[in-house]
């Protein structure tokens, strides 16, 4: 959908905030946006909206191409909002695309304007009979950014460009453009706009945050990544940055932060950012924390991250930490991981598994497992996985996540059966944990697509035939409000 009106108020607001000396020639604009009504759309008249995307290289010039529609005239990449244009910055990131072959992958926005316009030009667009438009306005939003140097040779769209030229900032051919450009500092260098931190306790974990799903706009979603954020205005610095994230976000205080890298990332708009890396060490435990976004925090060791939801790049940055760190130093292990103890003589290690036992309207959600799976191919069961070093609930919600996208706080789930078993003499005793949520959010999807081929809510009075035997066993406990079954063992 096209670009909301409140979206379109703050960036005019903000930009005139900036530019009070405009008010007058924003007027026509101001008015139709407390009209109520659509300024993106090109029929509209006496005047709409249209929005450029000012491109700067290494050495200070920007990019402007011949628009055949224009005469020809030297113009930065641009054009009408589309429908789909969800935020004026993603129609200019696409005139780029479209007329100049530059994927906003490759572009960078710069730390002085980020996502609000460097300048909004009026300027009048004559009749043209043949389109059976009348003379108008145009209100350019102009969106500045930065060409990565990796970026792809230019590819111009044949059919409205007749050639491409970088100018000087001095040569801009837009007044007002130009004005404003040599105002400021932009000068084409690429700097970091954001800082997170790699924290691990010099014993081989790294701490993680799984981050927020299905909420508009986030970056990551349902993702486990490292603690950290923008820079604010008050910010002397990146170090301040991720000082202040780790604050607000969990509460945290580590000391010796130390940069380790600079890496990229795409933005939620698609752009590259540039993120500094710091690297610090900090041991202690992550539930005392308060975790103000996002859904947990966790311990987790480098043979871990394979089997995590993580966006590649941020895998390769914390197994390349992990790759240049010392062998962990002599010592007591963690106590969540400890083996030093000798179990008593006679004691079998237990395997623990836990369920998610979710019910709606009198149904259970159940997921129907890949033939080719290793356990259970072709039987229905509850979602569920294997505890690593990890607490039962923490271990409950990072799997709810990784195989359905659901999320909920570990603290609105109760322990609603456990089943005791053994399926063979020569299987280890297993211990299986049931859980019930409370709430949840999100809705049932297919993420793991070797492991299970869908999800669906069964009747608990009509369950499928094909069930785990002791997923059937569970949940006829759990409806007649018996807390435990024992399976497989002779007595």
């Amino acid at each position: 959908m096209p670009p909301s009106l409140p979206h379109i108020r703050a960036l005019l607001t903000g930009y005139l905030d900036r530019n009070p000396g405009e008010r007058t020639a924003l007027r026509p604009l101001l008015d139709a946006l407390e009209a109520g009504g659509d300024p993106t759309g090109r029929a509209v008249l006496p005047g709409h909206v249209t929005c450029s995307a000012v491109v700067i290289d290494r050495d200070r010039r920007v990019l402007h191409i011949r628009h055949k529609a224009s005469g020809d005239q030297l113009l930065c990449p641009g054009g009408h909002v589309e429908a789909d244009d969800d935020t004026l910055l993603a129609a200019a990131l696409r005139e780029a695309v479209e007329e100049a072959g530059l994927p906003p992958s490759c572009l960078v926005l710069t730390p002085e304007f980020q996502g609000r316009p460097i300048d909004v030009d009026v300027h009048e667009i004559g009749p043209s009979p043949a389109k059976g438009e009348e003379a108008h306005q145009h209100y350019d939003f102009r969106f500045v950014f930065y060409l990565a140097d990796d970026a792809p040779e230019l590819a111009l769209q044949a059919e409205e460009v007749a050639g491409a030229v970088w100018l000087p900032v001095e040569e801009v051919s837009s007044p007002t453009l130009r004005g404003k450009l040599t105002a400021s500092a932009l000068d084409g260098a690429i700097v970091p706009l954001n800082a997170s931190a790699i924290l691990h306790d010099g014993r081989g974990r790294y701490l993680l945050h799984l981050r927020d799903a299905d909420k508009p706009g986030i970056w990551a979603p349902g993702c486990w990544e490292l603690l950290g954020g923008g820079r604010e205005p008050q910010d002397q610095s990146l170090r301040e940055t991720i000082v202040r994230e780790l604050s607000e976000e969990a509460g945290l205080t580590v000391g010796g932060l130390e940069p380790y890298a600079v890496e990229s990332v795409i933005g939620t708009d698609q752009t590259r950012v540039p993120i500094e890396i710091f690297s610090g060490c900090w041991d202690g435990d992550p539930a005392q924390l308060q975790l103000t976004e996002g859904v947990m925090l966790a311990w987790v060791r480098p043979d871990q991250f394979p089997h995590m939801t993580m966006l590649p790049a941020t895998r390769e940055l914390l197994e390349r930490h992990a790759a240049e760190q010392p062998a962990p130093a002599a010592g007591p292990a963690p106590p969540v991981e400890t083996t030093s103890a000798k179990a008593p003589t006679g004691t079998v290690p237990h395997v623990v598994g836990v369920h998610l036992y979710l019910e709606r309207d009198g149904k259970v959600l159940l997921g129907l497992r890949h033939p080719d799976s290793a356990y259970a191919g072709g039987f229905w069961h509850v979602l569920a996985g294997h505890c690593e070093a990890e607490a039962a609930t923490a271990c409950l919600v990072r799997e709810a996540r990784e195989e359905a996208g659901l999320v909920f706080d570990p603290a609105d789930v109760d322990l609603v059966h456990t089943v005791h078993m053994r399926e063979h003499p020569s299987d280890p005793p297993r211990i299986q944990l049931f859980f019930r949520a409370r709430h949840w959010e999100g809705a049932p999807k297919r993420r793991e697509r070797d492991k299970c081929l869908r999800w669906e809510w069964w009747s608990a009075k009509d369950l499928p035939e094909q069930l785990v035997p002791y997923t059937r066993a569970a949940i006829e406990g759990i409806r007649a409000g018996r807390p435990f079954t024992e399976l497989g063992w002779t007595r």
